[in-house]
């Protein structure tokens, strides 16, 4: 059966939300150890340049898990403005991020940049094909005093892992009933 073409409008918008999708399964991929998930990000021939990393998706991933799981407890990337000019199977991606990370020794950690990509759809699947990480400030946080009852209350409602124990795998995700009541 032969597919009807999408208007070059619509075709337009999915392509560009293909590559928000590939974003943010970097970004998770990432943040929960989830190896396959963050390989899925990029063609398998593409390059990231990291500044302090420069080398295949594979390697990548080596260094970004032994990095963050040698010295942070836990992390986050958001991504923030984005901007993308397709033409054809080629796009030129510009998005802004935040990382933040509480580290094993010392104060937590806030950084901001810009992720420079190059996406190719290749047969019908948009993935990065090069990336430069610009990294263009840090800043280290100091730890706000919080009573350690509302913290616990705070944290009831499941444990952030990462790895695929993280209740963001959950299927289906369940919420039970309970009434969880905390005194502050």
């Amino acid at each position: 059966m032969t597919q009807t073409p999408l208007p070059s409008e619509v075709q337009a918008l999915v392509d560009r939300q293909a590559i928000m999708d590939c974003l943010n399964s970097y970004c998770r991929g990432v943040d929960r150890a989830d190896r396959a998930l963050l390989l899925s990000a990029y063609h398998e021939d593409a390059q990231d340049d990291h500044g302090v990393f420069c080398g295949s998706a594979n390697a990548f991933a080596d260094w970004a898990f032994d990095y963050h799981s040698k010295y942070q407890t836990g992390h986050h990337h958001y991504i923030l403005n984005h901007s993308c000019e397709l033409k054809g199977d080629t796009a030129h991606t510009e998005t802004y991020y935040l990382f933040s990370g509480i580290n094993r020794e010392g104060p937590p950690v806030l950084s901001g940049g810009r992720y420079i990509d190059r996406f190719e759809k290749r047969n019908g699947r948009w993935a990065i094909a090069d990336r430069k990480c610009l990294i263009e400030w840090q800043a280290f946080l100091t730890d706000v005093t919080c009573d350690p009852v509302h913290l616990t209350a705070l944290r009831s409602s499941g444990h952030a892992t990462r790895d695929r124990t993280d209740t963001s795998y959950e299927r289906p995700l369940k919420v039970t009933s309970a009434h969880r009541t905390f005194p502050y």
